[in-house]
């Protein structure tokens, strides 16, 4: 073997020797940005928030198998099953967790300290903890909140009244949360002005199957649902009560409207999974989620069924018509 011949050799060694670490390198930094969803509803229930979130992080670069990994976990309604599913989030060593909900938001924190938490939605976040305050959040949760101020129960009460005067006992269907606690107070103060009688009606997932019961005891001739994990469970099934016993019905968010619901006011709802996706391709650039400041609610909807309304033996005023973003005939 020739002296070049020895050095080309060696020289070609050292160069692939060299060419290891940095083709290692190379695939570390290529690594998928792995981002965790966990939500407090189901699958079925949340497609459409975790389908919001992907558009609108394909839109900001992103694809799945290249250079994004989702992993999406749904607790059905069940607030104690949220612990178990973001610790396997976790274990999982997420870049981010998005979280649906604030009581999935509240268990994202609780488990961790150190990985960026966004919420795409949170009724309360300073209130409640999760946040030092809107401006700066101060640790690692962040992203935007659903609130839309303490009036706004009222606005959707008095909507339903307008739409439908003759109502005067509405049956409020929550969940015992301290949000909707106050929010039932205020309706609760506010009754005798607006010409209705709030009626509490409490109920969980495990008690799915008596809220019938629970609804024909209120002795209703309104129905208004708050916009919780557990009522999205099932607004068919609300849904179908109204319509038995003609019942006009005012929700927090569409999905009511669209299984034969009358009527829904409130935030647009995909547009906070959509917002929540910026804050998710801020952090993975490099931001802090402390210096990040949570945002609320910039865009609202009304939509009214006209095919409901026309069932309910209703004439839907054009006071309230000319408020709505969209008509359903």
């Amino acid at each position: 073997m020739t002296w070049r011949r020895t050095f080309l050799l060696a020289t070609g060694v050292c160069l692939v020797g060299m060419a290891r670490p940095l083709a290692s390198h190379a695939q570390t930094a290529a690594r998928p940005h792995k981002v965790g969803i966990l939500a407090l509803g189901s699958a079925s229930g949340n497609a459409a928030d975790v389908q919001a979130f992907r558009e609108r992080m394909v839109q900001l670069g992103y694809v799945e198998g290249r250079n994004l990994v989702l992993e999406s976990r749904f607790a059905d309604g069940r607030t104690a099953a949220l612990p178990a599913l973001v610790v396997d989030l976790v274990r999982l060593q997420m870049d981010v967790i998005v979280t649906i909900t604030t009581p999935a938001a509240a268990a994202a924190k609780a488990a961790t300290a150190s990985i960026p938490i966004v919420m795409a939605g949170s009724a309360n976040p300073v209130g409640l903890g999760l946040v030092a305050s809107l401006s700066h959040p101060g640790a690692n949760v962040t992203g935007v909140t659903n609130n839309p101020g303490p009036g706004f129960v009222l606005k959707q009460l008095q909507l339903l009244k307008e739409a439908a005067p003759r109502i005067s006992r509405v049956a409020i269907i929550k969940v015992n949360h301290p949000i909707e606690d106050a929010a039932f107070g205020a309706m609760e103060l506010a009754g005798p002005q607006l010409g209705v009688i709030p009626v509490a009606v409490v109920h969980n997932a495990s008690t799915r199957s008596e809220l019938r019961p629970l609804l024909t005891q209120a002795r209703p001739d309104a129905l208004y649902v708050f916009p919780n994990a557990i009522n999205d469970l099932y607004p068919g099934a609300i849904a179908a009560f109204a319509a038995e016993n003609h019942l006009p019905t005012i929700y927090g968010g569409r999905g009511g409207v669209d299984a034969g619901g009358l009527l829904s006011y409130g935030v647009n709802w995909l547009d906070l999974r959509r917002h929540a996706a910026v804050y998710v391709d801020k952090i993975l650039k490099g931001a802090k989620p402390a210096d990040l400041p949570v945002e609320g609610p910039v865009k609202f909807e009304m939509i009214v069924n006209l095919k409901t309304a026309k069932a309910l033996g209703i004439t839907i005023p054009q006071s309230v018509l000319l408020q709505a973003t969209e008509v359903i005939e």
